[in-house]
């Protein structure tokens, strides 16, 4: 019941955490300005040491970059928050708005379809009006199987839906219920073991295991258009209303109270570019405007399922405040993951990057848009308020040419907008919305600069610019689109409940990490060295200067990490191994300023971790992770993207495997790494490990022969940290010998890479 005299959600700033971070940022730049002043007196201090310019220069270079990297880093902690939501104090079922879900999906043998039904059911039985509820589906694959997945998925609906709302069940997506036995989500008061809610559940299991059966037929069928998945017409199904009335019904008037289900497959042909999951969202963007046009959108990945009915709600609770809602764009949820082990190996669960720095991210304007699990407003997206009597030949260069997608757009900002009629589902303009040849010549996927148009759509409380759609541009169209929100005046907020709302798939063997962390450094080092650079066009047009630095922060480490990763990796070794100091000795003053910046990063580090929740064992996997990704993702990303940038070549985007390996599984579950991945990925890891067990042999054996452990130990020390955290590469070298393990060839091709590596910088720097 909505009252007035309370609010709907609360903000709590982190004093305590806040302090620290900030005591810590001072402390780190004291003894960062002290080792710079150290590296910049070399070149004053010794002018005849010209044999080690070259390779104390790239180290000065390599710190000055990774120094940089931090102080990005830093704003996410300048300011961190955390809120609290009140939705049972939003206004009645009918005074709610409506929603459109849109849901994208790409390839049926990568993103199994009974794993894209669960999201789907699993959207379609949220706690909210179903007749405000409308789920759209963006097969990219144009896949049969898809299709049929879908009509199977609405008749099992109607079994799943009436049991979710009778017996209030959280998580709404049947595998995930069904496999958890269901525990926990039954009534509040613990009645959920009742004897007709028992029976009702196994009846409901057993209609689920039918329509996982079917759904399993179809994908065996060959996809009569499987070769077609670049080159088809546009295909779109209402679902329900291409569907008969009553079949399997537990009830009829229960089953007809559902909310919309709609089939997409947008036209591709070979000569047009299809943009992406970005195109693929701004399709879904204009088919469901001119058949629901739901003021609010909530965006999902096909493998991220509702784990928590009540998610729309909580989003309500913001963008139903007065206070906000204005300026309000976005609610992001966290991105979490239900097939996480518990030693997480491959730091699937991203807890550096949803935690501690997206509540920061929160504290100064809001997080990005982050590609899934977020409620968006509509007319964020497509412009404010356009006037009756704007102009439509304009309005048509920017929109395109559908009539009808014109006029939804005027009616975004009416009074009764939140009223969807649906005896209109499926206008006839929707294929012509869908078709590869819409966006030519218009604004969609770009941003919308003209004065005249923007005098017309821009809302007077909010100076905003024309935006249309998802922005087009690289793989990261989230981020992308994010952070344009925000320099044209939007604010978002981060909820993160104590129960996660969505829970996805997350990657469980290391070659899909490494394609993964491939793709996302490729997008985000696209934007970084694009003209919409957040350093450069960002900080005078985002809500704050250090959100500013949040994004720069993120777009720009892919960069940043893989050139002083690799300098780090080699250039030290390579010097030891000659005999080549580059670092204070331990009896100069100098090496407690050394010492301290390393531990002051990995203790911070280390602290974040814990008060997280998570233990020393994270923090060391995410170490590891953080140097293999460095070495080999974050440099094949930005090379890409700087390949890109000079026209060698054109963006690719190859979805991540959704499919578990038995055998990969068992080893991810064990704890134990699986090297079955390609030799690119393999190749500069082993190569890095085997030059830095060579150096810290060497550099031992110098300590002890040749007394120089004082003058070496820094240089030694960067070797074994090197050894220790990569000790599972070792492993796979030299101790297993099963079926995940580095096979002897790669082991002897990067040895020669290392020697060479030696030699040609041996001869460097000397």
């Amino acid at each position: 019941m909505e009252n007035p005299k309370f609010p709907l959600h609360l903000c709590h700033v982190h004093k305590l955490s806040n302090f620290i971070n900030r005591t810590h940022i001072l402390v780190h730049s004291v003894a960062l300005a002290f080792l710079f002043y150290y590296r910049a007196s070399f070149f004053f201090q010794h002018p005849n040491t010209k044999a080690t310019t070259l390779p104390w220069l790239l180290v000065f270079a390599s710190e000055i970059l990774l120094a940089f990297e931090w102080l990005l880093s830093q704003s996410f902690c300048w300011r961190t928050v955390s809120r609290t939501v009140f939705p049972e104090r939003l206004p009645e079922n009918d005074k709610l708005p409506a929603i459109d879900v849109l849901i994208c999906t790409a390839d049926p043998e990568k993103e199994p379809t009974v794993m894209v039904m669960n999201t789907v059911l699993s959207a379609m039985a949220m706690d909210y009006p179903p007749e405000k509820l409308h789920v759209y589906l963006s097969d990219d694959g144009c896949a049969a199987v898809t299709l049929n997945g879908m009509r199977e998925a609405w008749r099992f609906a109607k079994w799943w839906l009436p049991f979710c709302r009778r017996y209030g069940i959280k998580c709404t997506a049947p595998e995930a219920y069904f496999s958890a036995g269901g525990e926990g989500d039954g009534y509040e008061d613990g009645d959920s073991g009742g004897s007709e809610f028992v029976q009702e559940k196994e009846h409901i299991k057993e209609a689920y295991e039918v329509f996982k059966k079917r759904v399993t037929e179809n994908a065996r069928i060959e996809d009569v258009r499987s070769n077609m998945r670049r080159d088809h017409s546009a295909v779109i199904e209402v679902i329900q209303e291409t569907s008969s009335e009553g079949d399997d019904a537990i009830q009829t008037n229960e089953a007809k109270n559902m909310p919309l289900l709609v089939y997409v497959s947008r036209e591709k042909r070979p000569s047009h570019p299809h943009h992406f999951k970005a195109g693929a969202l701004n399709v879904l963007l204009r088919v469901s405007g001119v058949i629901s046009n739901s003021p609010y959108i909530l965006g999902l990945d096909c493998d991220m399922y509702c784990n928590d009915a009540s998610s729309a709600r909580q989003a309500m609770c913001f963008h139903l405040d007065p206070k906000i809602s204005p300026s309000l764009a976005f609610v992001q949820f966290p991105h979490k993951f239900h097939n996480i082990s518990t030693n997480d190996i491959y730091d699937s669960q991203l807890r550096s990057l949803f935690t501690l720095p997206w509540q920061g991210y929160d504290g100064l304007g809001g997080p990005c848009v982050c590609g899934t699990g977020y409620y968006i407003k509509r007319v964020s997206l497509c412009g404010s308020s356009i006037s009756e009597d704007g102009d439509a030949m304009k309005l048509r260069q920017y929109f395109g040419p559908s009539n009808q997608f014109i006029k939804s757009l005027r009616q975004i900002k009416k009074p009764d907008h939140m009223f969807i009629q649906r005896n209109n589902a499926q206008p006839n303009e929707s294929p012509l919305l869908a078709s590869c040849a819409y966006e030519d010549g218009t604004k969609w996927g770009e941003e919308a600069n003209h004065n005249n148009l923007a005098q017309e759509v821009t809302e007077p409380s909010i100076p905003l610019m024309l935006m249309v759609g998802f922005l087009y541009g690289s793989v990261v169209e989230d981020y992308f689109t994010g952070f344009h929100l925000h320099c044209k005046g939007w604010i978002s907020v981060f909820l993160n409940p104590k129960r996660p709302q969505f829970l996805g798939s997350g990657t469980t063997n290391l070659d899909e990490l490494l394609v993964q962390g491939t793709r996302w450094s490729s997008g985000l080092a696209d934007v970084a060295i694009s003209k919409f650079s957040p350093l450069i066009y960002g900080p005078f047009k985002t809500h704050t200067f250090l959100q500013s630095m949040c994004y720069a922060e993120i777009a720009l480490f892919p960069i940043f990490y893989f050139l002083t990763l690799w300098c780090f990796a080699i250039i030290p070794q390579v010097c030891l191994l000659n005999g080549i100091p580059l670092y204070p000795e331990v009896s100069n003053t100098y090496f407690i300023v050394f010492s301290f910046v390393f531990l002051s990063s990995l203790s911070k580090h280390l602290y974040e971790v814990l008060a997280t929740g998570s233990t020393f064992q994270h923090w060391v996997n995410e170490q590891r992770i953080w140097m293999m990704k460095s070495v080999t993702s974050h440099l094949y990303g930005s090379v890409d993207a700087f390949m890109k940038k000079l026209g060698m070549r054109e963006a690719s985007f190859l979805p991540t495997n959704k499919v578990d390996d038995v055998e990969q599984l068992k080893l991810y579950n064990m704890g134990v790494f699986d090297f079955q991945t390609s030799l690119r990925f393999l190749a500069p890891m082993v190569a890095l490990v085997i030059l830095n067990m060579a150096s810290f042999a060497v550099g031992i054996a110098r300590g002890i022969f040749v007394g120089e452990l004082d003058k070496m130990f820094i240089q030694i020390f960067i070797a074994f940290y090197v050894i220790v955290i990569n000790y599972p590469i070792i492993e796979g070298m030299l101790i297993r010998k099963d079926k995940g393990s580095i096979p002897l060839s790669v082991t002897l091709i990067s040895a020669l890479f290392s020697l060479s590596v030696y030699f040609f910088g041996s001869i460097i720097f000397k």
